[in-house]
């Protein structure tokens, strides 16, 4: 697929056909992930990726909502993202290079996913990406270090309705020319 297909093909799915994702599919969304830039080539991002049927149940049922346990019921991989601590946006010495400090994490980390949901997409994939969830729990469930903050969880698998694309915003709504 070409990028702008891709881009427009690409939705937020929250109900998926009962079938299996080829976990090697999952290997190169991850790979493409690692392409995306990150603070001086940092690469903070890290993957946490759930697809036995005992590990999705529990991370479903004890780690999210019931609205996205919902939104996410039939998805065969749930991906956890998460970036390293106090490596995007610091200096060697420990101190932020910045204001922002940690939010560069979080913005790397951003990239890297946005990365993955379009190669997700153009492997014929779809993706829900969830920031509402049991960080704390997940981390136990996954034994995942502290020194890794948890951002989203993203479902995957094959979508089972085709939502229209929701009203964009244009581009003289949200820049400015100087």
């Amino acid at each position: 697929m070409e990028l702008n297909q891709v881009l427009e093909a690409r939705r937020s799915i929250r109900h998926y056909q009962d079938q299996p994702v080829d976990l090697t599919l999952i290997g190169q969304m991850i790979e493409a992930a690692i392409l995306s830039p990150s603070w001086k080539n940092s690469q903070t991002a890290r993957y946490h990726v759930v697809s036995s049927p005992e590990m999705l149940k529990k991370i479903k049922t004890d780690c999210l909502p019931d609205f996205n346990q919902k939104n996410c019921q039939d998805a065969p991989v749930l991906i956890i993202c998460t970036f390293v601590k106090n490596r995007a946006g610091f200096e060697r010495d420990g101190q932020p290079s910045n204001e922002v400090g940690q939010g560069w994490g979080f913005y790397d980390c951003g990239l890297h996913n946005e990365t993955l949901i379009l190669k997700a997409k153009d492997l014929g994939l779809d993706t829900l990406v969830m920031g509402i969830r049991d960080s704390e729990k997940i981390r136990e469930a996954l034994n995942i270090p502290e020194n890794e903050e948890i951002v989203s969880v993203i479902s995957v698998g094959y979508r089972a309705v085709d939502p229209e694309m929701p009203k964009r915003k244009s581009m003289a709504d949200i820049t400015k020319f100087y």
